[in-house]
């Protein structure tokens, strides 16, 4: 009898409960009919309020964009003593959740982004973007695009002096490395003056399509991205009656655009082997590398969907490493160029 395999690495048990907690409350809070009951997922969903006074050397600050559809973003600011002579990177981060769950001010969120403040160090303006199914696509990359106009027309005085939005890069995780790519994609296209972007980073992005791959079939039953889930999901998301090869889910396949001729920044990609995501992130690799874009692969073989959440596991130092080594390129380049 062949043995089946496995779909979970060895976790800690608060790993593994903060998993399936998770999980279950998704579960429980998306209905069949395609609507989420926000009120019973929010008993679970801790908010995190903003600190002017610096919590592990990082302040934080929320800035409204757009009170009418609740946009705004929290700024992540480390305290550095050298301010005069250091320039760091500003980071739009978006979050993940499926389109669906989850805000700029989750708790595990508001955490990470504080640790990635820290430790590159740069300063993070997190999206608070609008979520689905009661805003669908395009809302959220209308959103992030906002935000960035927002930062690009605006003096916004919560921004402290150092950072330097010539040095700006657009990460996400899980659907909001969707997002990354998407509303990267409008702002190459734009006129953008003040705010230059020279690298993206894709954090296990959430990326999918009509067709069912190897790895989805394969780890069926994995933390967090179960095929019913995703599907879910994307029915939440997407245009009614379009199916998941539209071209926010399946970006290089039938109906992607050609990004051949598009200034696209340079993309790191970041891939976990316990993920069932991974063939459909190998791909959004491949067909930037396709499209003649600099990309780059990195794949930690034992790391779960999500895994960047805990930084407590060995990958985490690993991934912050090679975060830390990616903007340094990229911003050398710049400033070489």
């Amino acid at each position: 009898m062949s043995q089946k395999p496995r779909t979970t690495p060895d976790l800690p048990w608060k790993i593994r409960l903060f998993y399936s907690t998770l999980t279950f409350a998704v579960d429980i809070t998306r209905r069949s009919n395609i609507t989420v009951s926000r009120r019973l997922f929010n008993l679970v969903d801790f908010k995190s309020p903003p600190s002017k006074k610096p919590i592990n050397g990082v302040t934080t600050t929320d800035i409204t964009v757009d009170l009418s559809r609740n946009l705004w973003f929290r700024l992540h600011t480390p305290t550095i003593t050298d301010s005069d002579s250091t320039k760091l990177p500003v980071i739009l981060y978006f979050h993940g959740g499926g389109f669906v769950f989850l805000a700029a001010n989750s708790k595990p969120y508001d955490d990470y982004c504080k640790t990635l403040a820290k430790e590159l160090p740069a300063v993070i303006v997190s999206v608070n973007y609008r979520l689905a199914p009661e805003h669908r696509y395009p809302s959220q990359y209308e959103d992030g695009f906002d935000v960035l106009k927002f930062i690009e027309t605006n003096s916004i005085e919560s921004f402290p002096s150092y950072a330097d939005l010539n040095q700006c890069f657009i990460p996400g995780d899980s659907a909001g490395g969707n997002l990354a790519h998407h509303v990267v994609l409008k702002a190459v296209k734009s006129n953008l003056n003040k705010v230059r972007i020279i690298g993206v980073l894709a954090v296990q992005p959430y990326f999918g399509g009509e067709e069912r791959t190897e790895s989805e079939i394969r780890l069926e039953g994995a933390p967090l991205v179960s095929m019913e889930m995703t599907d879910w999901m994307w029915k939440a998301f997407l245009p009614e009656e379009s199916d998941r090869d539209h071209p926010a889910a399946n970006v290089f396949g039938p109906n992607g655009e050609d990004i051949s001729s598009v200034n696209f920044p340079a993309t790191i990609v970041f891939v976990g082997g316990f993920d069932p995501l991974q063939d459909w992130q190998k791909r959004y690799y491949e067909g930037l590398k396709k499209s003649g874009k600099e990309a780059y692969l990195v794949e930690f073989p034992n790391a779960c969907h999500s895994f960047y959440a805990f930084p407590e596991l060995p990958e985490f130092g690993l991934f912050v490493k090679e975060i830390k080594d990616f903007i340094q390129k990229k911003t050398n380049c710049q400033v070489n160029n």
